[in-house]
C-alpha cells in the first residue's frame, strides 16, 4: 500500500483558560496546547504537533486562537471537527476546520489579532462573571481612558509595553483599533466595559498591560499623557499595572492563506 500524503488542517480552536496554565506546554502543567495535541493523536497517532497562532497566558480565554497541524488520516473538515471534539474536555472545542497546505503556520500568516478585555463595573464581586472580567470597585474616569486609547494606536515603539521576560528586539508594532464599548452581557446586565484592541501582532503581556495603564490612568494612579509619555521612553516603570489575565479573551483571528490547496471551512 503506497503512503498517504500528509495533509495540513487548520483549526479554530475556543477556550475557557480559567483551568489551564496557558497556550504553550510545560512540563508538569496542564495547557491548551497539550490537551489538544493529545486529542489530535487520539485521532491521528502520526499527526504533527498542533501550531498555534498566539501564546495566551494562563488565564486567558480564546473564541479564534488558530492552530494547524499536519495529518495523515484523510478525513474532511466535518471529519476532524467531530472526531477531535470527541476527545477534548468541556473547556476547549474545536469551533471549525479547512483543509491548508502541510507546513501551514498561522502564527506568521496573521493579518490582524482582536483582543476584548472585559471591565466589570461593580463594587460588589459577582460569582457568574468572575472568570471573565476583572471586577473594578472604584470610580473611573471613563472620558480619560478613551482619549488615552486613542493615543496608542498606530505604530509606535510598544517597549514600555511587555513583560520582563519578553527580550526580543524588535518592539514596534502597529495598532490599528483601541475602543471602549459597552458590552451586553446576559449576567452583568450593562456592568460590563470592554477595551478592545487590534493589530497584527503583539508582545507578551502587551494587550494586559495597556489594559492596566488605562484603569491606573482612569483611576488617577497615573496622570493624563502617561501613554505617550511610556511609548516615547520605552522603559516599563513608565506604565502601569499588568491586567490580570481571566479579563482577556482572543476574540478573533484574520490569516493570509495560500493562494491554492486550501478548501472551504465547516462549518461555514
Amino acid at each position: 500500500m503506497s503512503e498517504i500524503e500528509p495533509r495540513g488542517v487548520l483549526l479554530q480552536v475556543a477556550y475557557d483558560g480559567t483551568n489551564f496554565r496557558g497556550w504553550a506546554t510545560q512540563k508538569g502543567e496542564r495547557t491548551v496546547e497539550e490537551t489538544l495535541k493529545g486529542a489530535i493523536s487520539a485521532v491521528d497517532a502520526r499527526a504533527s504537533a498542533p501550531r498555534g497562532t498566539s501564546r495566551t497566558d494562563a488565564g486567558v480565554h480564546a473564541e479564534a486562537q488558530m492552530v494547524a497541524f499536519d495529518a495523515k488520516l484523510p478525513l474532511p473538515p466535518r471529519g476532524w471537527v467531530l472526531a477531535i471534539n470527541q476527545h477534548l474536555p468541556d473547556d476547549v472545542c474545536v469551533r471549525a476546520a479547512r483543509l491548508v497546505p502541510t507546513g501551514y503556520a498561522p502564527r506568521f500568516s496573521a493579518k490582524l489579532k482582536r483582543y476584548r478585555y472585559r471591565l466589570l463595573l461593580d463594587r460588589i464581586r459577582d460569582p457568574l462573571v468572575m472568570h471573565r472580567a476583572w471586577r473594578i470597585g472604584f470610580e473611573l474616569d471613563i472620558e480619560k481612558m478613551r482619549r488615552e486609547a486613542a493615543v496608542i494606536v498606530g505604530t509606535h515603539d510598544f517597549a514600555a509595553f511587555r513583560s520582563a521576560s519578553d527580550e526580543r528586539k524588535e518592539t514596534v508594532r502597529t495598532v490599528s483599533r483601541a475602543i471602549l464599548e459597552p458590552t451586553d452581557d446576559i449576567h452583568a446586565r450593562g456592568r460590563i466595559l470592554s477595551i478592545v484592541v487590534e493589530g497584527n501582532a503583539f508582545m507578551h503581556n502587551m494587550v494586559r498591560i495597556l489594559v492596566g495603564t488605562l484603569v491606573d490612568i482612569a483611576r488617577g494612579r497615573l496622570p493624563e499623557g502617561s501613554m505617550a509619555r511610556a511609548l516615547e521612553g520605552r522603559e516599563r516603570r513608565l506604565a502601569g499595572a499588568t491586567a490580570p489575565g481571566h479579563g482577556l479573551t482572543l476574540e478573533a483571528t484574520e490569516l493570509l492563506l495560500p493562494e491554492e490547496g486550501v478548501s472551504e471551512p465547516w462549518p461555514q
